[in-house]
């Protein structure tokens, strides 16, 4: 059911234009074989808006930009104490001291320090990593045909986020740069406005994007455990555990389901990126240092300082993210695709039905 021109999936990229024209995609009754093609698709039942056009792509943006945007604006006091814990670990020893220590020097507003960067650059981030997951996902699926789609349906998933989130992390680096420095340098800044200027009189525009390659280190792995491990953790839920068919379930236990599975890929998520992440937070920290240079600083030790604090704060982020994309997309009755089945044609292949 996906469009299978690449110049139709070029118009219906929301991306390409900032005004968005909404435009119905035709989409092929058959294959060259003469059998309907499904793949990873959801089903074109009773949604309002139809699979692959441009108001497809850019509703899942939007969802995107609220899932990511509102949650980790609202985990930055732990995102604050976490990035303190792997700069400067001698004076922040755990998370209890580090928000003990924070509110005595800083105050409780304190602990917002960073919202602003934080809202802005993860929005943006989210508005790439969903809106393009979605269209690499079905440039890619064109690509490998239904029955391969099926086979391959992990390492699709793999391709598709890891491919979204090489632009979502060039639309995050200036922001994140700006975040870390507010948050780990104190008295350098306690403002976007104040610290924006500041960076870039001193490093000039390197100094947001000097982070883009650990940023790339660490969100394209996460993100590619992201969605992956969300994907399947969902299609085994429901396979085992759900005790009625999805078609059956209500929005609200679909939900449910949603959540489950979005917690369990958060924790996997968070331990492969942390390495990572610790080499960001002192990279933004310090100025004129490489990534090579902070990971031999930090050590093999070092680089796990903190990795509590970002399970919990990234279980619970990548749960509620999924959550709230899911919710968008029924909120604005938005196809969402079933877990998939194995085509009728590889089923005869491998002599699966009379």
């Amino acid at each position: 059911m996906y469009p299978t021109a690449l110049t139709q999936l070029a118009r219906g990229n929301p991306f390409s234009s900032p005004l968005f024209n909404i435009q119905k995609v035709e989409e092929p009754k058959q294959s060259l074989h003469g059998q309907r093609t499904r793949t990873l698709a959801a089903a074109a039942t009773s949604e309002d808006v139809v699979f692959g056009s441009s108001k497809y792509y850019a509703l899942c943006g939007f969802g995107g930009i609220l899932s990511c945007g509102l949650t980790h604006t609202a985990m930055v006091p732990l995102d604050l104490v976490k990035c303190r814990l792997q700069v400067d670990p001698e004076k922040f020893k755990s998370i209890g001291n580090g928000f003990r220590l924070t509110v005595r020097e800083d105050g409780v507003r304190g602990l917002a320090k960073g919202w602003a960067p934080t809202f802005i650059g993860y929005s943006m981030q989210g508005l790439c990593k969903f809106g393009f997951y979605e269209v690499f996902k079905v440039f890619y699926s064109d690509l490998l045909g239904e029955e391969n789609t099926y086979l391959w349906r992990t390492s699709l998933y793999l391709a598709a986020s890891a491919s979204a989130e090489f632009f979502a992390d060039i639309a995050l680096a200036p922001m994140e740069a700006v975040k870390v420095r507010i948050q780990t340098k104190p008295g350098y800044a306690n403002t976007l406005r104040e610290c924006v200027p500041k960076m870039y009189a001193e490093e000039g525009v390197w100094a947001f994007y000097k982070g883009v390659v650990p940023l790339w280190m660490r969100q394209i792995p996460y993100t590619m455990m992201k969605f992956s491990c969300f994907e399947r953790t969902v299609e085994l839920l429901y396979k085992h555990a759900v005790p009625k068919p999805r078609s059956e379930c209500t929005k609200s236990e679909q939900l449910v389901v949603t959540f489950i599975a979005g917690y369990i890929a958060g924790v996997f998520c968070a331990i492969v990126s942390h390495p990572a992440d610790s080499v960001v937070s002192v990279l933004n920290k310090e100025s004129g240092s490489t990534a090579t240079q902070v990971l031999k600083k930090l050590g093999p030790k070092g680089v796990w300082k903190g990795l509590v604090a970002r399970i919990i704060m990234i279980g619970t982020l990548t749960a509620l993210q999924w959550f709230i994309y899911d919710s968008v997309k029924v909120y604005f009755r938005l196809p969402r695709p079933a877990p998939p089945e194995m085509p009728e044609s590889l089923k005869k292949k491998l002599g699966l039905t009379e």
